[in-house]
């Protein structure tokens, strides 16, 4: 997989923070196949399940343990390390806990960006930085097109609008320390939809939720059936995000800024269409609406325009909505998941002609 991505990474101090999480698991596996030198710096996997820990991926890459928040360890792991390329991903990912722990939402998804943005300035090392963000981050109204990278920032709940917050602190860090000719560092940020994929076990997921019903033989208990979200395998954007930070070391003023990583709008679904979708090729199981009105808010429309990543990056998704279903059961029903389980899913994935 080397020669993927112009062949970048080759050799290249990567740093990954999150590595332990779902998105970043698979991304630090991706990278090391393409032959990177992977730091990872991140708080401990969820559970003993997590993809991270299955694949026992921290024998593979250098593994550091450290919070995000704390500024002065993670400028510490900048200068020993010596990251070329950063994809900074550690996050308080979760709207209903955002609602229970606010603070400790903004301080990780708004300080924990300043802090890597901070460390890679202090750097004399990188070159390049991706700040992953969420489709959330935009002023939600729930029309019925997508959202385009320079439409408002916003967001109803913590979460939301801590990643919001995010986006205008990458913004202002490029605009006031990188874009400009004394600087070697190009800053891009990445907007993507619901992720879902094999080795997610973290809290309030829906597809965790769903296979752990499903693995019990119960019916699952879904909260909010009818909301439309934009669903698309977590392998979709991790390719849009290594081939931005690809063109974004080699030109830097054509690919700095703001970017969208989102599904056809095939994808783009109700919660109940998803889970009728992932019953059928689970094979068995079944479905209840559990609804509350007195739940917070969350929203119930969302969707993304992907008309920048398709005309300037030559980007667009490859999977159909059954397609991302079936990785997503297949990873999940497979009892001896591995590292080269991963692999083979990611070079399948590369093998689909859109």
């Amino acid at each position: 997989m080397e020669e993927l991505f112009d062949g970048i990474y080759n050799n290249k101090n990567v740093l990954v923070t999150g590595h332990t999480g779902f998105k970043g698991s698979w991304l630090s596996i991706w990278l090391n196949e393409l032959g990177a030198n992977v730091i990872g710096y991140a708080l401990d996997p969820y559970t003993d399940q997590d993809n991270f820990v299955v694949t026992n991926l921290s024998e593979k890459i250098t593994d550091l343990r450290g919070e995000i928040r704390d500024y002065d360890n993670l400028l510490r792991t900048f200068k020993e390390e010596k990251p070329e390329i950063v994809f900074h991903l550690a996050a308080q990912p979760l709207v209903r806990l955002s609602y229970k722990e606010p603070r400790e939402t903004y301080e990780v998804n708004v300080m924990g960006t300043v802090n890597v943005l901070e460390a890679a300035r202090q750097s004399d090392s990188v070159k390049t930085v991706i700040i992953i963000t969420s489709d959330k981050c935009y002023e939600n109204n729930e029309w019925i097109w997508g959202y385009r990278e320079n439409d408002p920032m916003g967001g109803y709940d913590p979460y939301s609008s801590s990643k919001g917050c995010a986006e205008l602190v990458t913004s202002a860090y490029t605009r006031s320390f990188f874009d400009n000719e004394d600087s070697d560092i190009a800053v891009a940020s990445v907007r993507a939809g619901n992720v879902i994929g094999g080795g997610d076990w973290a809290a309030d997921r829906l597809i965790t939720d769903c296979i752990s019903y499903l693995k019990r033989d119960k019916a699952i208990e879904i909260r909010s059936p009818k909301a439309i979200r934009p669903w698309q395998h977590v392998l979709e954007p991790l390719r849009g995000y290594l081939l931005l930070a690809s063109k974004l070391y080699q030109n830097p003023e054509k690919y700095t800024g703001a970017w969208n990583f989102g599904p056809d709008e095939a994808s783009i679904v109700t919660v109940g269409e998803l889970v009728d979708k992932l019953v059928n090729k689970w094979g068995s199981g079944e479905w209840i609406d559990t609804s509350n009105s007195n739940e917070p808010h969350e929203a119930k429309l969302l969707k993304l325009d992907i008309s920048k990543a398709r005309q300037h990056l030559n980007w667009e998704p490859k999977l159909s909505f059954d397609q991302t279903i079936d990785l997503v059961v297949d990873w999940y029903q497979n009892d001896n998941v591995d590292y080269d389980f991963d692999v083979e899913q990611i070079k399948e994935y590369m093998r689909v002609d859109k």
